[in-house]
């Protein structure tokens, strides 16, 4: 993959990212808030860009989306669900450290 292909994605995932969260955000804000990990004022400027503004941002070469899960606990839970049929619990668990992030986050 050349640069230029590797720029056009990061833009194309930056449109889609960016659609999902206004959307999200304009359906239901708390749980967009949680599942992308935004502050309100963020989720205040994405769902109000106009899609010209969306199509400006995008076209960024910066990825705008980024991976929150930064813990190897995390990451072992999300990564091995399935394996010991605690398939649940396990999820659980990863979901309920995340969300302890996020609270402490905001």
């Amino acid at each position: 993959m050349n640069a230029d292909q590797i720029l056009m994605e990061i833009r194309e995932a930056n449109l889609s990212y960016l659609m999902l969260a206004q959307n999200l955000i304009r359906t239901d804000r708390e749980q967009a808030l949680f599942r992308l990990g935004i502050s309100e004022e963020t989720a205040d400027m994405v769902s109000m860009l106009s899609p010209a503004q969306i199509m400006r941002v995008a076209s960024s070469n910066t990825l705008l989306c980024r991976i929150r899960v930064d813990d190897d606990m995390v990451w072992t839970l999300l990564t091995n669900h399935g394996r010991s049929g605690g398939d649940s619990v396990t999820r659980l668990h990863a979901n309920i450290l995340m969300a302890g992030r996020h609270q402490e986050a905001i």
